[in-house]
């Protein structure tokens, strides 16, 4: 495992050496475990309403069903009862009926086997591959055949070092766009594949997607991650300037995304390092710099607590809903930030953002966190419709208990029994 401090090396008033934070922690994750269970349905999972319950015509959905199997294999290999199960019934899925017999791939839901084949759930299905390969699970390595196979034969673009975005069912009609949260989630499953299969390849195209995204793109706006590109990587400024509210991709540029970027290239560091490759000098400073941009331009920006959904060209609130993902992924980046420099402004950031997911996102009558709320802390469905699914929060529970690398997976197998 890799990371510069050691927790023992740490203040030690600093929250992850409590040995009351560290129950809480695990005692939230739990919760989450189980109120996700309830979006079980026949060929996956699915999102809950805000009272968590099913929704009318719930079905399966590609994306919750792969997070789902990554989440509860984590859990399996906590120890957490019940989770093999559930992360088998997501693989089970991804290799039946959210696979396209046809033309090979992924889709969103089985009974429309003609939508568009994107990146951004296959980071996902590579992933739970990732993850259920490593719990041992029946099928995985099926699995992860298959979702490296089409990555390298569809997406993987070695001439630009990203990941391509979209394709028509049958692989035609490429889309006309280069985007920042396929290719960051993208870096996330390459980590986990470098781990998984031992191919060192996965680390350098995770760096060439970070040098491009972070190095040179945030970078020449002030650390602030620009998202969307056409295929001559032409900045679209003005995309979905009608659409402000999309839910993955927003007009404007988005804070939580400089965050998660932030711990993401943090964790690319620690696993270059652990791996004996070179790990530029910059990762560091751009992962500080992208975690104070965001922060900066996302959080209390209107006067009110939280990370704001979307800020326009002039870093200036756009969205001001508070959406759950991002104080998630913020928190991520604080702990770890802190782990790797032992600076305490990022503990002060981690405490300061679990209080508000905490007294404003954490619901105690329906169990599991808001989706989105308003600035004033209100539940809100204008971006999200229902309840948060699992992977997000889930894992900022787990992050402040492991090291930066290995992978998050291969991190909890490598450390089964230890308190």
């Amino acid at each position: 495992m890799f990371d510069r401090l050691s927790p023992v090396l740490l203040d030690s008033s600093t929250w992850i050496r409590q040995p009351a934070h560290t129950v809480w922690l695990k005692a939230r994750g739990e919760d989450l475990l189980l109120f996700s269970r309830k979006g079980k349905v026949e060929g996956g999972f699915t999102g809950l309403d805000l009272k968590g319950n099913l929704p009318e015509g719930a079905k399966a959905e590609g994306t919750i069903t792969a997070r789902c199997a990554h989440a509860y294999a984590a859990a399996a290999l906590k120890g957490i009862p019940g989770s093999t199960a559930f992360s088998q019934h997501a693989l089970d899925a991804l290799r039946g009926p959210l696979h396209d017999t046809q033309h090979g791939g992924w889709i969103h839901y089985a009974d429309n086997p003609n939508e568009r084949k994107q990146a951004y759930l296959h980071a996902f299905v590579a992933l739970a591959a990732s993850s259920t390969k490593v719990l041992g699970l029946p099928g995985a390595s099926e699995l992860l055949e298959s979702a490296i196979k089409c990555i390298e034969t569809h997406f993987w673009s070695e001439e630009e070092g990203v990941m391509r975005e979209s394709f028509a069912a049958d692989w035609s009609d490429e889309e006309d766009y280069r985007g920042a949260n396929s290719n960051m989630h993208s870096t996330e499953a390459f980590l986990a594949l470098a781990d998984v299969t031992g191919d060192t390849k996965w680390l350098h195209r995770a760096l060439r997607i970070v040098t491009r995204f972070v190095h040179e793109l945030a970078a020449s706006q002030g650390f602030a991650m620009p998202e969307h590109f056409d295929r001559n990587w032409t900045l679209l400024k003005d995309y979905h300037r009608d659409q402000p509210t999309h839910d993955l991709r927003p007009y404007g540029m988005t804070p939580g995304h400089f965050v998660e970027w932030s711990h993401l290239t943090l964790k690319l560091e620690a696993s270059l390092l652990r791996h004996g490759l070179d790990a530029p000098g910059w990762l560091l400073h751009d992962a500080q710099a992208l975690f104070e941009t965001g922060i900066r331009t996302g959080w209390n920006a209107d006067g009110k607590p939280g990370l704001l959904y979307t800020v326009d060209w002039d870093h200036k609130p756009h969205v001001t809903a508070r959406i759950h993902w991002a104080q998630a992924e913020a928190l991520t980046a604080a702990i770890l930030l802190y782990k790797r420099t032992g600076n305490p402004h990022y503990e002060h950031w981690y405490r300061t953002i679990w209080d508000y997911i905490d007294t404003t996102l954490v619901d105690r009558t329906y169990g599991s966190w808001l989706n989105e709320v308003t600035p004033e802390g209100a539940p809100s469905e204008t971006i999200y419709k229902g309840k948060a699914d699992l992977y997000h929060a889930y894992q900022s529970t787990l992050a402040p208990l492991t090291p930066a690398a290995p992978s998050l997976i291969t991190a909890l197998r490598a450390t089964q029994g230890d308190t």
